[in-house]
């Protein structure tokens, strides 16, 4: 059920916050162990926030999220409970602290059932870089669910939350949306807080939602976005009300489609799905034009040169000193340091610690790094332009649908050109969701992508809910 279904329920008191909360958590430990979408199942704590969320029910104090159960990305920090970000290197760490978007859940009483599963350190696409073992899609168990955030887009299409929080640093929301058959929103940068969110690349992340429908995104972003002065790349740009253009006509609105979106490295089913939708917002009257981004071909380069320096630098906080693994064999602090990074980490952390270096060594600085930064100009001034012409930009999310475990892990080129699609909301800071617009032959959903102006998420998130109330989504399998 949807987050709104599930608000007028718990208001008519249909259901109690307790027994909503517990038939989760019967679901999650039945299905779980087929899935591995969650690494920390919060069964007391689960429980008692429920009971907190019933008594504020009974009170008349409940507001939007109020025993509403949800899943958590297990990089984003919860007090108390494990935040492991899927690597050997954070196994035991226990933040003492929460990170802002938690704080305001559970001010609003939102119930957290869990923390999911990922690629280690978010770096990955296929959510099988886990050191806790690789995330299964619910359509079908022999293939991947996406990454990084895979865990949390699995959960939503199995039924194991309402709704899950993730990140997104180059797709890593849209992707395993676009796998699982959910939707999932990457707001503006800026417009939710990062703080408390275990980093990446700073200059990419941001903190979004995954969930049944586009207006349950809404509906989350509602709760979550805003200024925090904790964040030093927060804006007070965001407007909220993300809701309040779903339903409405947009006939009117200019839908732009670029070219290099659907080049020979288009699966040839994803193709046809995203073209149906394409046909479909043309019946409701919309302009479709054709539009440019002449500078997606070196989209994934830039980002990899510049998401990999940034990772380089946040990373080596994890040192085996403070906190994090630590190997007791060392004799000496450089030993120690180099044993508890060579155990700590795995090998696609390692792969981006090692590029991110070279590029930003000297010498290499300014072919690699410098120019990667050209590029994200460059392609910032690409979709200015684009919007001086059309409201909204429809892509395919990823070129292919989901693919089987083992198939793509072991080439990382692979891997990474498989973001060309994703890559470049990230760049360029822009707000995107991704919604099911098809099935291919073996039953695996097809994403297709929708793009915005900068603090626009009205607008895409309107666009993607008149979509879904014509498209009839199949049920995860699970």
């Amino acid at each position: 059920m949807t987050l709104k279904q599930l608000r007028k329920m718990l208001d008519k008191k249909e259901i109690s916050a307790v027994e909503l909360t517990k038939q989760y958590l019967t679901k999650i430990n039945k299905t779980n162990n087929k899935l591995n979408c969650y690494i920390t199942i919060c069964t007391d704590s689960a429980v008692n926030e429920a009971k907190k969320a019933q008594s504020a029910i009974d009170r008349g104090k409940a507001d939007a999220f109020t025993g509403l159960p949800v899943s958590v990305k297990d990089n984003i920090c919860t007090e108390g409970i494990k935040t492991t970000c899927a690597s050997r290197m954070l196994e035991n760490f226990v933040p003492p602290y929460d990170a802002t978007v938690i704080e305001k859940l559970k001010k609003s009483n939102a119930v957290i059932l869990g923390k999911t599963n990922m690629d280690e350190f978010a770096m990955g696409g296929s959510s099988q870089t886990s050191y806790f073992g690789g995330v299964k899609n619910p359509y079908d168990i022999s293939h991947v669910a996406g990454g990084s955030s895979g865990g949390a887009a699995a959960s939503v299409a199995a039924g194991l939350c309402a709704a899950a929080l993730g990140s997104d640093t180059g797709g890593s929301i849209r992707q395993p949306a676009s796998f699982c058959g959910v939707t999932g929103l990457k707001p503006t940068y800026g417009a939710v807080s990062r703080w408390g969110l275990i980093a990446f690349a700073s200059s990419l992340d941001q903190i979004g939602i995954i969930a049944k429908s586009a207006e349950d995104t809404g509906y989350m972003l509602n709760g979550i976005y805003g200024f925090d002065e904790n964040d030093a790349t927060s804006s007070k740009n965001a407007k909220g009300n993300y809701m309040k253009l779903v339903g409405t006509n947009i006939n009117n609105l200019t839908i732009g489609i670029p070219k290099e979106f659907f080049g020979d490295g288009l699966n040839n089913e994803v193709k046809t799905a995203v073209m149906t939708a394409i046909e479909y917002y043309k019946t409701l009257g919309c302009k479709i034009i054709n539009v440019s981004l002449p500078s997606l071909e070196y989209a994934v380069s830039a980002y990899y040169l510049i998401s990999s320096a940034e990772a380089a630098s946040n990373l080596s906080r994890f040192d085996g000193i403070k906190y994090g693994f630590r190997n007791g064999l060392g004799e000496d602090y450089n030993e120690l340091i180099k044993l508890s990074r060579s155990e700590g980490f795995g090998n696609e952390v390692k792969r981006r610690i090692l590029l991110g270096n070279y590029a930003l060594c000297s010498g290499y600085y300014d072919a690699y790094y410098k120019n990667a930064t050209r590029i994200r100009a460059k392609l910032k001034n690409e979709y200015t332009k684009i919007f001086e012409q059309c409201d909204v930009i429809l892509t395919p999310t990823a070129p292919a649908a989901a693919y089987k475990i083992g198939e793509q892990e072991n080439d990382p080129v692979k891997m990474y050109l498989a973001d060309i699609y994703t890559v470049t909301a990230n760049i360029a800071g822009l707000p995107a969701i991704s919604t099911t617009c098809g099935y291919n032959s073996h039953g695996l959903p097809v994403g297709m992508s929708l793009t915005g102006r900068a603090f626009d998420e009205e607008t895409i998130i309107a666009v993607c809910d008149r979509f879904e109330r014509d498209f009839v989504r199949k049920e995860a399998v699970i």
